[in-house]
């Protein structure tokens, strides 16, 4: 095992992965802009070296930066997080040229799985099932709209070349088709510097699902577990929960080994998530085999929403990129998985509970909720700002309970029992969430937030 991590993020994640590597007993490094000198996660590191400026293309997303820092501090190995360069496949190459060790898949992996296009071809050659759609990358809105005539409406229009539901938009005739496409190209061109769009059906009511894998040093891939991470809002996720409440045994098996295949199918190590989206239609109470899911996308790095999946399975999943990345096996036994009861995760953000814009400021009082099964990874405390240069996430709320409606229960009180002041935030929506009949009988879908807000 190496000595040394460089975490290349900021806040509640890189607070969280400088835990589970001091607990290891290595030293954790940290990068930090001069926005975040006061953050947490700055005291909290073995050593922290200032990148530069806010913007984060002066910070975090700067590779030389960040590669001079781990220079610097002397660091052996580099863990990106989520976001900024944690799913640039040209800086995990830079990283392993500089004879430091990446801890993540590898840039192969990387790539073959950022480009939407380029990835559902290449699983679905590995028998992944995927949506009908276009199988080449579209620059054109009249390319689009032939495309449209033999895939069919509806469609789901996307950016072929980035994640995270940026910039996706729905289009139920030619007419909505010219619109969501010059929209989706828009925000490809801006977010991901690649104008290419990906047109694929479609599926009213879907739920989205995605499978946890980790890729063993030994070459094998594993799934741990599924997260239902269906209450969105601009397709960005807000509330996930594991187990799926509708999903049938055999059918979550079928979807373990799709994402285990592919895994595979670009010999994936660490921890990453094969994202579905499951057809509810599909589902028959009488027949439990009966249900349709395809292929969405694959995030190459650890989520957002991992703190459900370790508890319900009592893995630390940083710890296992660790070991991975360091060619040690597991610490648990991959034959011998046992997830226990259910587990929710709500993101707390600095933004308006109705409309969700981000609302930045000064943070005047911040009380962590307590409790069995309570757990929050936070980024801030009281006397932080909240600044309009990256993403307001401020905490990741997670309870754990026996059964659903002990994890709801458990929800409701911790919302109600956390408390941040000076700023605006997203709890009341939560409150609001977790007394809805439609999420609390546990068949919902991804429109649930728009139908609530209607």
């Amino acid at each position: 095992m190496f000595e040394s991590v460089l975490i290349a993020n900021r806040g509640e994640i890189a607070r969280r992965i400088i835990r589970t590597v001091q607990r290891m007993g290595l030293k954790a490094i940290a990068v930090y802009s001069e926005a975040d000198a006061e953050l947490p996660f700055v005291a909290e590191a073995d050593e922290a070296v200032l990148l530069g400026p806010p913007p984060p293309v002066q910070s975090y997303l700067d590779i030389p930066r960040v590669l001079e820092a781990a220079r610097q501090s002397g660091a052996e190995a580099i863990h990106p997080g989520y976001g900024f360069l944690s799913e640039n496949a040209d800086f995990a190459q830079a990283v392993q040229d500089a004879g430091l060790i990446w801890i993540g898949p590898s840039p192969h992996a990387i790539r073959a799985m950022g480009d939407k296009v380029a990835a559902r071809n290449l699983v679905g050659a590995a028998g992944v099932p995927v949506a009908p759609g276009t199988a080449d990358p579209i620059g054109d809105v009249d390319d689009a709209l032939i495309a449209a005539q033999k895939v069919g409406y509806p469609l789901m229009v996307k950016a072929a070349g980035g994640g995270g539901g940026i910039g996706m938009k729905v289009a139920w005739d030619d007419d909505g088709l010219r619109a969501a496409f010059a929209t989706a190209q828009s925000a490809a061109q801006r977010f991901f510097a690649n104008p290419a769009i990906l047109l694929e059906r479609y599926v009213p009511g879907a739920r989205h699902v995605e499978v946890q894998i980790l890729g063993l040093a030994d070459g094998r891939v594993v799934a741990l577990g599924e997260r239902d991470c269906s209450v969105q809002r601009r397709h960005q996720k807000v509330v996930e929960e594991t187990p799926c409440p509708v999903l049938p045994q055999p059918v979550r098996a079928r979807m373990f080994q799709a994402a285990v295949r592919a895994g595979e199918s670009v010999e994936y190590r660490g921890a990453g998530t094969v994202e579905f989206l499951l057809d509810p239609a599909s589902l028959r109470p009488d027949d439990p085999n009966a249900g349709e899911f395809y292929f969405l996308e694959m995030n190459t790095r650890l989520q957002v929403e991992h703190p459900i999946t370790e508890m319900v399975t009592g893995i630390d999943l940083v710890e296992q990129q660790l070991r991975v990345a360091a060619g040690q096996p597991p610490s648990f036994d991959p034959d011998a998985l046992a997830p226990s009861g259910h587990a929710i995760e709500m993101r707390i953000y600095a933004e308006d509970p109705t409309r969700f814009f981000p609302r930045p400021g000064t943070i005047t009082g911040w009380q962590e909720p307590t409790g069995e099964g309570v757990r929050v990874d936070a980024g801030y405390r009281a006397g932080n700002t909240v600044t309009q240069f990256y993403d307001p996430l401020l905490a990741k709320l997670c309870v754990h309970g026996p059964t659903r409606e002990v994890a709801l229960e458990r929800a409701r009180r911790a919302v109600a029992d956390f408390r941040i002041e000076g700023l605006t935030s997203n709890l009341p929506f939560f409150a609001e969430v977790l007394e809805n009949p439609e999420f609390c009988s546990g068949r919902y879908d991804t429109g649930l937030i728009e139908r609530m807000r209607s």
